[in-house]
């Protein structure tokens, strides 16, 4: 007796005197696998959820866009003392240059609103030298902190820096999006902040402007890349009519595309080569064009290198070396797609036979059109919750003040409030003590684990997706296991495949998506934190330190595209035969390894004739919208906003079913003449070679 899942399985077929051919799906008893890694990932997900409650709490995203002071006052804040001071001022911005600037988007020194940015170099033991009474102290007050002012003594200098009441050193500086970053200008290749090289640090040393540069650059990263968020918000503001309309259109002709391909299949695919030909070489002549337009005119021989980033992306558009660069990376695509088509030109004809297969059996699952929509959604609500998540945390540092004291104290190096300090108790006790500013962060439970949190954010973000990325590919094996291995197509496949998939994979073999790309997400955070060292490491002279780890980075990129290449083979085998993660990795290893040919052809082949298609919707519609946006359609001039997994079944059907009438091939004749003849030629050449 043989236990029937829907109609996948039928004991008898007249065509076929009895017998029919073995199929795998059929005798699929499904039961729940990798339970562990199922319990896992719903932990996971749970303590997830926890973390982001506690950021969104604790966190406050207004301190990436709006400068704060050390008191967490945003600076030109409508009905504070700060109004009338817009601009934020680091008392030393060298100290801006640590990596943790990246992870907490503050610098860890004193920082205060002020009115205008320093224009010139001065220090404290300048300004303070000619007494109470100078011009120059008095310009030095606006950079100090409020309490200042009521000191009586100001040529104590070692004492009111030790205070930290003002900044050792004022550097010439600009506002850019609202901070008091050093006014960098560049003469012959020189590097200068105000004209000069160096800088005294008011401590009696002189340092070389880079320095400024380093502390600047990583104060400055989250503002740039901000800026170009949102002028690409902006963009997206006044056209985003316009650009569903050509998601549309791309999605309108990708139907059309995939529907033509199962009946003019053969010729569609000559006809794609041409045009991909066509329109690259219409690329290489366009950027000919602008090229020769740009020579002779001002500015447009300035190299990227020396105009560096910018966060108007128009810039670029402007100079020679643009244009350049583009049409030779689209001469070389041109050259690589030529060569590539005059050595597979014998592989494309089985790679044809194989769309047209895959097209019949898109016919019969319209649905599975539209679900990497479903996919796209989930992960775009992975990223949503990781950003949001990651910015609540970042942004959860508080500003910590201790008590400072030069003789004994009990309240030394204790936490204090400098709002309340002056009425507090610690002043009776300890006259001589401060409240000074010591560190960003916290000292709760929370503030102490909030890197953890952090790396637990990016963790869960990789896992999360993956999963997203593997619940798709095994639903969508799943929809065309029962295509394929039906014999008479489309009776005997169930009424909605690609739901019943679905409802098999998350009902059976949510353990084994969650421990697949469990792996994964380990791998990726690995590389990750290789990427950190890396940075680290940039400023040190070490190179058996660097060699080392630019080898560990090769080797864990090379290991994260095995585990992508053997994963997504692993879900196609649970898809049909219902295993664990571990003994589907391990036939589908071995299922490639017998037939390492027909994966050659049937994979590479194949995703190659597609890349070129997919290269022509979307570059016919992205030279569409340039010309549109651009505004260079004279027609619609006006109207243009202003802008700022096939090869595992055959492979299976091959080494299971011989053609005979006993064990006839499911599938269709032309495709396994073609397969078998491509088998056999492959094989000869081997021999021969050998």
């Amino acid at each position: 007796p043989v236990k029937e899942e829907s109609v996948y399985f039928r004991k008898t077929d007249a065509e076929h005197d009895g017998c029919i051919p073995l199929n795998p799906f059929a005798f699929s008893f499904r039961g729940c696998t990798d339970i562990i890694c199922c319990i896992l990932l719903l932990v996971a997900i749970v303590g997830y959820i926890a973390v982001g409650v506690v950021a969104w709490t604790q966190g406050d995203p207004r301190k990436v866009i709006y400068p704060t002071d050390s008191r967490g006052q945003f600076c030109g804040q409508a009905g504070t003392p700060n109004e009338n001071k817009p601009f934020l001022f680091y008392f030393n911005i060298v100290k801006c240059a640590s990596p943790l600037v990246l992870l907490e988007f503050q610098c860890p020194t004193t920082q205060i609103c002020v009115e205008k940015c320093p224009d010139r170099y001065l220090t404290y033991l300048q300004a303070s030298t000619g007494g109470a009474a100078s011009e120059e102290l008095k310009y030095y007050e606006q950079f100090c902190v409020p309490e200042f002012k009521n000191r009586k003594k100001v040529s104590d200098a070692p004492e009111v820096l030790k205070d930290d009441l003002c900044p050792a050193m004022l550097t010439p500086s600009k506002p850019l999006a609202r901070r008091c970053l050093p006014a960098v200008s560049s003469k012959k290749g020189v590097i200068m902040v105000g004209n000069k090289t160096t800088f005294n640090d008011g401590k009696g040393h002189e340092r070389n402007v880079t320095e400024l540069l380093e502390g600047a650059k990583k104060a400055n990263v989250v503002l740039e890349a901000r800026q170009v968020a949102m002028k690409i918000f902006e963009d997206y503001t006044v056209s985003w009519y316009w650009i569903i309309i050509g998601l549309v259109i791309s999605m309108v002709v990708s139907l059309i595309f995939i529907v033509l391909l199962r009946f003019l299949a053969g010729i569609m695919v000559w006809v794609m080569i041409v045009l991909v030909i066509l329109v690259l070489g219409y690329g290489i002549f366009h950027c000919y064009m602008e090229y020769a337009q740009l020579k002779g005119q001002a500015g447009s021989d300035v190299s990227l290198k020396e105009l560096g980033f910018q966060t108007d992306l128009r810039v670029y558009l402007h100079l020679k070396q643009t244009w350049l660069a583009f049409m030779i990376i689209l001469c070389i695509v041109e050259v690589v797609i030529i060569l590539l088509l005059i050595f597979l030109r014998k592989r494309i004809l089985i790679a044809i036979a194989l769309i047209k297969e895959a097209s019949r059996a898109i016919g019969h699952i319209m649905t599975s059109l539209l679900f990497p929509l479903c996919t796209f959604f989930l992960v775009c609500l992975c990223i949503a919750y990781w950003a949001s998540t990651a910015v609540f945390l970042s942004t959860s540092n508080e500003a910590v003040y201790k008590v400072f004291n030069e003789t004994e104290c009990i309240y030394a190096r204790t936490t204090c409030n400098p709002e309340t300090f002056n009425t507090s108790n610690v002043t009776k006790v300890c006259p001589s003590a401060r409240c000074l500013f010591a560190f960003y962060g916290g000292e709760s439970t929370y503030h102490k684990y909030l890197i953890i949190f952090q790396i637990y954010n990016v963790f869960m973000f990789f896992w999360l997706a993956n999963f997203v990325i593997a619940l798709g590919q095994v639903t969508l094996a799943g929809a065309f296991a029962s295509y394929y291995w039906a014999f008479k197509k489309p009776d005997d496949m169930p009424a909605f495949p690609l739901f019943s998939s679905f409802g098999r994979a998350l009902r059976y073999h949510t353990g084994s998506l969650a421990f697949g790309s469990l792996i994964l997400a380990i791998v990726q955070v690995i590389r990750v934190m290789l990427e950190y060292l890396d940075h680290r490491l940039k400023a040190a002279d070490n190179k058996c330190a660097k060699f080392f780890l630019t080898c560990l980075k090769c080797c864990f990129w090379c290991l994260e595209k095995f585990i992508k290449f053997l994963n997504r083979n692993a879900y196609i085998m649970i898809a049909i035969y219902g295993t664990n993660f571990c003994t589907s990795a391990r036939n589908a290893f071995f299922l490639l390894m017998r037939n390492i040919v027909r994966v050659a052809v049937l994979d590479k082949v194949t995703d190659f004739l597609l890349f070129l298609g997919k290269l022509l919707i979307v570059g016919s519609v992205g030279i569409l919208a340039f010309f549109f946006f651009t505004q260079r359609i004279k027609v619609i001039q006006d109207t243009a906003p202003p802008l700022n997994y096939y090869w595992d079944f055959f492979s299976e059907d091959l080494e299971r079913n011989d053609g005979s009438p006993e064990r006839p091939y499911y599938m269709s004749p032309a495709l396994s003449e073609i397969l078998l003849k491509g088998s056999l030629e492959s094989s000869k050449s081997a021999e021969s070679q050998e």
